[in-house]
């Protein structure tokens, strides 16, 4: 049997030889300007080509006057101060020093990759090292600070450690300089979380317009129970994120922002053992348990200079504000609505309940987080199961009633709720 050859179909050959040829045609071009480029660079580079004025002009090079050579003219110029003059930066210095601190390119002194340590994006987890955009404000703000000095020259064990075998030259300060310019312009960026709820969200609303499209218009798919599913389980799942995020509205359970000091619970509490009302001391008779001052750090960091993990950094943070009378700008974590009123003394003082059982395990906590939703139901729960201490309690020695119950044997233990802990005024005055 006589096999047939397949005909090419018509414009097979055009279409196939189209595309190779577009790639050909951009490969030629980057080839010639590439090879222009060479040339030019050689041609610079080359000590034994004579260049006219124009061509030194357009090289980028001064021509000499009054018929001196370059190499004959006598430079007395400081380098230290003609060349690397703080503030005054290139964009291609900028791109050098971010090359540089991200281990793009070695150092003088080897091969350093200082991004895998000093992170130049928010962190989820707490990252003792200063993170890129600290270390550049610091340096923004204060006109004495080297770099060159501090790497060369190291004060502290983490230093030390950490940096062990690593010098830089002035010319490779002065690129960081130009990159640390940088980030104080960009700011220290932004922490996003995946949205796949809003990915949930949003294509299950699509895929409801497209069945509602189909079952009205183009009644492409036959099979309508295929419409009602999808529609039905778009409803349900809307329904459902509508009701959680109107009962989360204004709650921030799992909350725990990046502070101006990576100050950890789990050191201080956990570890150290301190006391939660030696830092927080105004808890017993004032309404909030307040933020700690610069004098109650110091009365350890006088002494303590250097974190195991944090090294000096950290610390220093403390010092710098107690020299410059700079408050330090602590983030609070737990908020409840102005229309709620709290009281820490009436619950750690007259209430003696444990600060465990609002704000959780801190002393396991690097970075403070919310972990109850502080929810009116949530108080109200409280309020009505767990009693309060009652006996031999000065706080409540007003409270004849139930003092009588007690004696009577009426009643066993007293909660919040008998004590008006379920009145709306006790909390919405």
């Amino acid at each position: 049997m006589k096999k047939t050859i397949p005909k090419p179909r018509n414009g097979y050959l055009k279409k196939q030889l189209f595309l190779p040829l577009i790639l050909l045609c951009l490969m030629g071009i980057i080839a010639i300007f590439s090879l222009g480029s060479f040339t030019q660079n050689e041609e610079i580079q080359n000590p034994d080509t004579i260049l006219e004025p124009d061509q030194l002009e357009n090289a980028g090079i001064d021509y000499p006057e009054d018929g001196i050579e370059p190499d004959q003219e006598e430079v007395e110029t400081d380098p230290v101060e003609s060349e690397f003059i703080r503030g005054e930066y290139t964009s291609q210095q900028i791109r050098r020093g971010e090359r540089l601190f991200k281990g793009l390119v070695p150092f003088t002194s080897g091969q350093h990759d200082c991004a895998s340590c000093h992170y130049t994006q928010p962190q989820k987890e707490i990252n003792w090292n200063p993170a890129a955009y600290e270390m550049a404000v610091l340096w923004s703000r204060n006109p004495d600070y080297s770099i060159m000095e501090i790497m060369n020259n190291p004060v502290s064990m983490r230093l030390m450690e950490d940096h062990a075998g690593m010098t830089i030259t002035l010319e490779e300060q002065h690129l960081l300089e130009a990159y640390f310019s940088k980030l104080t312009e960009q700011g220290p960026g932004e922490l996003k979380a995946y949205p796949i709820r809003a990915f949930i969200f949003w294509g299950l609303g699509v895929l409801m317009f497209l069945a509602l499209v189909d079952l009205i218009i183009t009644r492409k798919i036959k099979f309508k129970g295929v419409h009602v599913f999808i529609l039905f389980v778009g409803i349900a799942v809307h329904g459902q994120f509508a009701v959680v995020e109107a009962q989360n509205l204004g709650r921030t359970k799992g909350y725990a922002p990046d502070q101006p000091i990576k100050f950890s619970h789990l050191i201080h509490s956990g570890e150290n053992d301190i006391d939660c009302r030696y830092c927080h001391y105004i808890a017993d008779y004032s309404l909030s348990a307040g933020i700690p001052s610069n004098n109650v750090c110091l009365n350890c960091h006088n002494v303590i200079r250097e974190g195991t993990l944090s090294g000096r950094f950290e610390i220093n943070k403390i010092h710098n504000a107690l020299e410059t009378g700079e408050a330090i700008e602590w983030i609070k974590v737990h908020n409840l609505p102005d229309h709620s009123f709290f009281s820490h003394a009436q619950h750690v003082n007259a209430g003696k309940v444990d600060c465990a059982e609002c704000h959780g395990q801190v002393e396991t906590m690097h970075i403070l987080q919310q972990v109850e939703d502080l929810s009116m139901g949530w108080c109200l729960t409280c309020h009505r199961e767990q009693n309060v201490d009652f006996f031999d309690n000065p706080y409540f020695e007003i409270y004849e009633r139930l003092h009588e119950k007690i004696r009577n044997g009426e009643i066993d233990a007293v909660t919040a709720a008998d004590l008006g802990g379920e009145d709306c005024m006790s909390c919405h005055y």
